[in-house]
């Protein structure tokens, strides 16, 4: 497995924040191609595509993201992990799907592909072009995806439902009895937005709201004309719900200026003989409901991904190889049931 790690870490070097993935997908094409794969690239935006890669007929593809969040983090190496950005969030996975598909292809199955996308941590935007582009000879009955989930399956997850809010107000001297003020009306609606209750899961537990950013105005002495915030609600109810709850906390002065990202919570298949965990995060899968029925599971922690900490363990690489390559003969085994 050394030279694996060997490609974690070359990976892990590029760069490949969220629009910038275009270097990563070209080493990851010629990797897939030494491989003995055939390699298609599919365009989302001048240097950006998705790496597609297929020996036979698919009917179980393993699929993970291209894209990090920012900032960029070189690559560090221990004894026991791989560190920079990337490396468990999502380029440890990779490397672990690739190895998988190397075992198997060896052992003369060619019934597995590989998906990359792009724009994971953002609006999943590769996710949905390649279930619209889904045809011959792919034919996915199963779809493997890789998060760090400390090589947990998951059972289930929550939804997401991502929006920047927009207020408008009149502005004024601060002296004076005008507007209203955009920062005042977008703080009272977060204030009610956080007074709201989200709902309850068996399994997954409450739903949660996080109002990322805030910023408006232009002076303290200046009525606010104009303000913005960023929220995100991982959600345990049917999205209509969510975003109804979201609508009435705005008031008549703030709008839901941009909505995307939204989705339901998910199931996700387990084997028999392995237990499943619950998530609050999200992945590509809502987007991707033509590529089969999915399972989840990866090397790393959640919590050390998308910090200046992350972090993946080199022995946690080779296990998620076997466990996926075990997952896609599990997956394969029910194709004939």
């Amino acid at each position: 497995m050394d030279a694996w790690i060997r490609t974690l870490c070359d990976w892990v070097a590029i760069p490949s924040v969220t629009g910038t993935e275009g270097g990563y997908g070209d080493a990851l094409a010629r990797r897939l191609g030494a491989l003995g794969l055939g390699v298609e690239r599919q365009e989302l935006a001048p240097g950006r595509f998705n790496v597609l890669a297929r020996a036979g007929r698919p009917r179980v593809v393993f699929c993970t993201h291209l894209d990090t969040v920012p900032p960029y983090i070189g690559v560090r190496e221990d004894r026991e992990f791989v560190h920079g950005r990337g490396a468990c969030d999502a380029k440890g996975p990779a490397v672990a799907m690739l190895a998988a598909m190397e075992r198997l292809l060896h052992a003369g199955e060619e019934r597995v592909g590989l998906l990359f996308t792009v724009a994971e941590e953002t609006d999943s935007a590769g996710a949905a072009l390649a279930n619209r582009n889904l045809a011959e000879p792919w034919e996915p009955a199963f779809v493997i995806v890789g998060e760090p989930t400390d090589l947990e399956y998951v059972a289930a997850g929550k939804g997401s439902f991502k929006a920047r809010l927009c207020a408008r107000g009149v502005a004024g001297h601060s002296s004076q009895s005008v507007g209203p003020s955009a920062v005042h009306e977008l703080v009272g609606a977060s204030q009610r937005l956080l007074n709201e209750s989200w709902g309850t899961h068996p399994l997954l537990g409450p739903g949660t709201i996080n109002i990322g950013t805030l910023r408006g105005g232009v002076a303290a002495n200046v009525v606010a004309d104009q303000a913005e915030a960023e929220v995100f609600v991982r959600t345990v109810e049917p999205v209509e719900l969510v975003r109804a709850k979201v609508e009435r906390a705005l008031g008549p002065h703030v709008t839901i200026d941009v909505h995307a990202k939204a989705c339901a919570p998910v199931e996700f298949c387990v084997p028999e003989d392995r237990r499943g965990i619950a998530i609050a995060f999200g992945t590509d899968v809502p987007h991707l409901p033509r590529w089969g029925r999915p399972l989840l599971i990866g090397p790393g922690s959640i919590l050390d991904a998308h910090t200046e900490h992350e972090k993946v363990r080199k022995q946690d690489v080779e296990r998620a190889a076997a466990e996926y390559e075990r997952a896609a003969l599990w997956a394969l085994q029910r194709l004939a049931t």
